[in-house]
């Protein structure tokens, strides 16, 4: 039975007008006067939704749990920033969303089950894509083995073979000795694309990034601000180009792919799928955002060259920081 404090709520989704397989738009809720609720629909083929509502109240909560990208680096020299990859943690008037599951997302369960206890625990994780330093966390996630009442909802899109087998093969044998089966969690897959689901306390919207075999970008739009999540994305095709400036369009906090300096870029990193902190400037810019912070960090780059990337980037955009596992922004 689903703890107490969980309240009903409304939760809707729009699919793109890009879309042609599906109607513009679709809406679900629930309204039932329950302690829990969960809505589920359908629209044209695929599309599903649900939410739970916790009896919490504050502002956009943003903290950083993986910072870099490719692989991990547990190097002395990186200990300052961090050497573990992708995962960053928001909490929206209580609801616990997830942007992507690098081994960062270890870290981030040892704390929910410190925090929580028996309670059960339910979150949103939207994965960009399913390269490893996006994914690698999931097996080590200790709340997907400890509580049958949790509840996990991963939204991404693959192209290759649905998203629910993409997260599976990894742990399957020979790669790993537990496959998820063996996991006591509820865990549910909905594949999204260019989409704008609709929680109760905030819209999520996916639009496609550049970047070898895919990768979204997501925009959180809040009554206390508004959060970019464009990782892994390489600039100079201009359908990508105008996607993240869209999700970028007057946010509040734009996290952003700075994995090479410009001088990297130029000379040999063209065509590997990611950017630089030139480009996050110049995003900044043209959309309005407020605070940059640079993301996705290259396994090369020590804390004292990422000091330095910050450094000359601010001397374009004052409003920047790198960021650092641990650090937490609220809005």
């Amino acid at each position: 039975m689903p703890d107490k404090n969980i309240l009903p709520a409304q939760v809707y989704i729009e699919a793109s007008k890009d879309m042609h397989t599906r109607p513009a738009s679709a809406r679900m809720s629930c309204d039932f006067n329950l302690t829990f609720c969960m809505a589920v629909g359908r629209c044209s083929s695929r599309i599903l939704c649900f939410c739970f509502a916790l009896k919490l109240k504050g502002c956009m909560k943003i903290t950083f749990w993986g910072v870099r990208g490719s692989t991990p680096t547990p190097q002395l020299e990186n200990m300052r920033y961090g050497g573990n990859t992708s995962c960053v943690e928001v909490r929206v008037n209580g609801h616990i969303y997830i942007f992507d599951c690098g081994t960062g997302f270890r870290n981030l369960g040892k704390k929910l089950m410190a925090e929580r206890g028996t309670t059960p625990i339910y979150a949103h994780i939207f994965l960009s894509h399913f390269h490893w330093d996006h994914i690698q966390g999931i097996p080590f996630f200790e709340p997907l083995y400890e509580n049958s009442d949790n509840y996990f909802f991963f939204h991404s899109s693959s192209r290759v073979s649905g998203l629910q087998r993409a997260i599976e093969e990894q742990m399957a044998d020979p790669y790993f000795p537990v496959n998820m089966s063996e996991m006591a969690a509820h865990r549910n897959f909905y594949d999204i694309e260019e989409d704008r689901i609709a929680f109760d306390d905030c819209i999520v919207q996916s639009l496609w990034l550049n970047h070898p075999q895919g990768c979204l970008g997501f925009r959180m739009e809040t009554e206390s601000g508004i959060l970019t999540y464009a990782t892994d994305n390489e600039p100079g095709h201009p359908v990508f180009d105008r996607n993240v400036r869209k999700l970028a369009e007057g946010a509040d906090v734009l996290i952003y792919d700075a994995q090479y300096l410009p001088e990297e870029y130029e000379a040999n990193r063209r065509g590997w799928g990611h950017s630089h902190w030139r480009e996050a400037v110049n995003i900044a810019r043209d959309s309005g955002a407020r605070e940059v912070v640079l993301f996705h960090h290259d396994p090369d780059h020590d804390d004292e060259r990422i000091d330095s990337i910050v450094e000359s980037a601010s001397n374009y955009f004052q409003n920047l920081r790198a960021a650092r596992e641990g650090d937490t922004i609220e809005l």
